[in-house]
């Protein structure tokens, strides 16, 4: 149904990623901007999401766009809606440090659909249609089928804007240091829960993040067969701004780990 959005979609996602490794090899001479606490904007920022936009807007001109750098919302609408981060992973990418990426998602009838997140500096695209299965540049993954925490690798990101919940999260990221086997923090989002779908982590959770944040990693964990949610255990993670997603198994011992130390009120906004 949406093999056309699909092969869209890698055509700008595959042009979006040239153009960031343009400005990666020029990146002393990058503006870098402070556009609130912690958080970075960049000249490739602004014109990678400039490119995607005008592409969708070209070839999809009755879609919405919802993307990181000129647009906000409150909750998805049920229309076809593409949600964009031209770079998630920005602090990163203005310091040099190898992980950032390019995250496309569509989203209609307020589920994601087609999901893509290309890893600029490895060239790794990771995609998935709903009910279709996810791939990673054309081969099928899967989440891990690991049950025992002690053999678990997770990733996390530790909160940058909102502080409020950072001695909360210390102890949360204490409790899995001595019960997991590590906690990782790459520093893109995106690629945190597409290493979840490729087998790579086990887990992921953070808090703080924004629907470009996790639009379209969500649904390639989901197509391989993990499980999203927020820390309540529902599905208000897309502007709930909390998140957990892992296997199965890891999923569920996440989720109790987090309901142990998160109180109630600070388990949703």
């Amino acid at each position: 149904m949406y093999t056309e959005d699909i092969n869209l979609v890698k055509g700008i996602i595959s042009r979006a990623g040239d153009l960031v490794r343009e400005y990666a090899a020029k990146r002393s001479g990058l503006n870098i901007e402070l556009k609130g606490k912690n958080d970075l904007v960049t000249t490739a920022d602004v014109e990678v999401e400039k490119l995607i936009i005008g592409e969708l807007r070209k070839n999809r001109p009755n879609d919405l766009i919802l993307a990181e750098e000129s647009s906000q919302r409150s909750s998805m609408p049920d229309t076809r809606t593409w949600v964009i981060d031209p770079i998630d992973g920005t602090t990163n990418f203005a310091h040099g440090f190898p992980v950032y990426c390019v995250s496309i998602a569509l989203w209609h009838k307020s589920e994601a659909v087609v999901g893509a997140v290309l890893e600029v500096n490895r060239n790794e695209l990771f995609l998935a249609c709903r009910g279709k299965g996810a791939t990673l540049n054309g081969e099928p993954i899967r989440v891990t089928s690991t049950e025992n925490p002690a053999e678990t690798l997770l990733a996390t990101g530790f909160p940058y804007r909102n502080l409020d919940l950072l001695d909360e999260y210390l102890e949360l990221f204490r409790s899995f240091m001595h019960e997991t086997l590590g906690v990782r923090r790459p520093g893109s989002a995106c690629y945190d829960l597409c290493c979840v779908a490729a087998g790579r982590f086990d887990g992921f959770y953070e808090y703080g993040l924004e629907p470009w944040d996790v639009g379209a990693g969500s649904l390639i964990i989901t197509e391989a067969g993990g499980i999203v949610t927020d820390w309540n255990g529902t599905q208000n993670w897309m502007f709930g701004q909390r998140i957990v997603a892992g296997n199965p198994a890891i999923h569920a011992f996440l989720l109790r780990r987090i309901q142990h130390h998160i109180p109630p009120k600070k388990r949703a906004i």
